[in-house]
């Protein structure tokens, strides 16, 4: 009975092993399943392993590196050659000469002779001009310049390496560092930092007593880390150990900027997300639009916008898994917005107190930059005294001069409205443009000259890097 039994389960299991794993209906084979289609948001519930992602991405680092350096050889001349007598505020040299690289056969004057048609027809807009890449776009996030890191590991022990990737640019491009912080109630200081990086550790100790307890709470939160997209608890980050997060003052190093860079969160797909160079916020007093491309109306919305979508790619839904904070619009978006309005621009001392050049103190030279300044150069269109900006935004069309094009990543289909950002102080915020294509001010000018048609000649452009220089 016991046998006969058993031949009877046996038998059972294998009819069910010859059932087949998928029955077909009457319409055949089943179809595989479409391709993904584009989505807005990103993935949240992560499967691989940490060890498994930190491995695989630690793997393909080398070639996605050398492949952004590659694209930057091609593009720029990234020599240390800084121009003689001319420095930042705290003694670092300022780069000279014209980085962008030409393609064979054009010249500078040449290729302004041109008209936008010809020069899209012939393909011999320069490369440098064309927007930049995140060093991975598909990938994206923040990226610091490595003296940074450095300086922030030293002082609060949070490591803002990335196992994945590391920043692109050579320090000799980048604004000093730490770099001097201005106030509007203390002229009288310079510097009220001496030359240190503010950080968490020591915001109190420089301050107290020089601002009212509702500005040094703004400082604090500006300097207090918090979850991001990259740098969070979650598996899905890109630090080797769970993260603290970053801070306002990570890009904004003492309320001016490193250099450091990020995509923009407000664009999809992800291929035309544009890159970053984070903008100083010296001078936010005199400005009316924040934020490079998003015309924000009050430091307020940008303060509270960096907080909830920027850090988080604009991505509430991932936001709320790795821990965003939400800053109180009342007290402490106040607090924070309040103390960024203390932020001054550095020094001009050759400036009256129109923003224009004081003759008696000007170089002739100088005095004719800024004569093209505000003439054939059309600059001042935009860029008004005292504090030349208009507070506007305007679309340059660049892609009138290029055809759309796959650069590492990021499509290149032109760049769009771009806020007017004031030009004093600006030899000391380098690279240049909204995603740091331009390496010096001397490329600035190529650029807006053939971008503006304007036809200047080499002596006139000199003329106005000497100008800008002492904005």
């Amino acid at each position: 009975m016991k046998a006969s039994r058993g031949l009877v389960i046996g038998a059972g299991a294998i009819a069910l092993a010859l059932i087949p794993a998928l029955v077909w209906t009457q319409d055949g084979k089943p179809k595989p399943p479409p391709a993904q289609t584009p989505t807005s948001y990103m993935k949240v519930d992560i499967t691989e392993p940490f060890h498994v992602t930190m491995e695989r991405m630690k793997a393909a680092r080398p070639a996605i590196e050398r492949r952004q350096q590659e694209l930057l050889a091609q593009r720029y001349d990234m020599a240390n050659r800084p121009a003689a007598g001319v420095t930042m505020f705290r003694g670092k040299p300022v780069q000279e000469g014209v980085r962008v690289r030409l393609p064979k056969g054009v010249t500078w004057q040449s290729l302004a002779a041109m008209s936008p048609e010809d020069i899209r027809a012939r393909g011999v807009y320069p490369s440098g001009f064309l927007p930049l890449s995140h060093p991975n776009h598909p990938e994206g996030g923040m990226l610091f310049p490595q003296f940074h890191i450095d300086e922030i590991l030293r002082q609060e022990r949070r490591d803002l390496n990335r196992f994945d990737l590391s920043f692109d640019l050579p320090d000799h491009v980048l604004p000093e560092f730490p770099a001097p912080m201005f106030l509007t109630t203390h002229p009288e200081m310079g510097d009220v930092t001496k030359g240190r990086l503010l950080t968490i550790d020591n915001y109190y100790e420089i301050f107290n007593g020089l601002l009212n307890p509702k500005q040094i709470e703004g400082l604090r939160l500006l300097l207090t880390p918090f979850p991001q997209q990259q740098f969070n608890q979650t598996e899905d980050r890109r630090s080797a150990r769970p993260s603290m997060g970053v801070s306002c003052f990570d890009c904004h190093s003492n309320g001016h900027t490193n250099g450091s860079n990020h995509l923009v969160g407000d664009i999809r797909p992800q291929e035309l997300r544009h890159r970053i160079e984070t903008p100083t916020l010296r001078g936010v007093s005199v400005q009316r639009l924040f934020g490079s491309q998003r015309a924000l109306k009050t430091v307020e919305d940008f303060t509270e916008f960096e907080q909830r979508a920027a850090y988080f790619d604009g991505d509430p839904v991932i936001a709320t898994k790795k821990g965003v904070n939400i800053l109180e619009r009342g007290s402490q978006v106040h607090f924070m917005a309040e103390f960024q309005a203390l932020m001054d621009f550095p020094p001009a001392p050759k400036l009256n107190v129109y923003g224009k050049l004081d003759p008696r103190k000007a170089t002739a030279q100088e005095l004719r930059g800024e004569a093209v300044f505000n003439g054939k150069g059309q600059c001042v269109a935009c860029h008004a005294a005292p504090y030349y900006t208009d507070n506007l935004m305007h679309d340059l069309k660049t892609e009138r001069f290029y055809k759309v094009q796959m650069v590492n990543g990021m499509k290149a289909v032109g760049d769009g409205k771009i806020k007017t950002f004031p030009l004093r102080g600006i030899k000391e915020s380098p690279p240049y443009l909204h995603d740091g294509r331009l390496i010096t001010l001397e490329d600035t000018v190529e650029f807006f000259n053939l971008v503006l048609e304007t036809k200047l000649s080499d002596g006139e452009k000199a003329d106005l890097v000497a100008f800008l220089r002492v904005l």
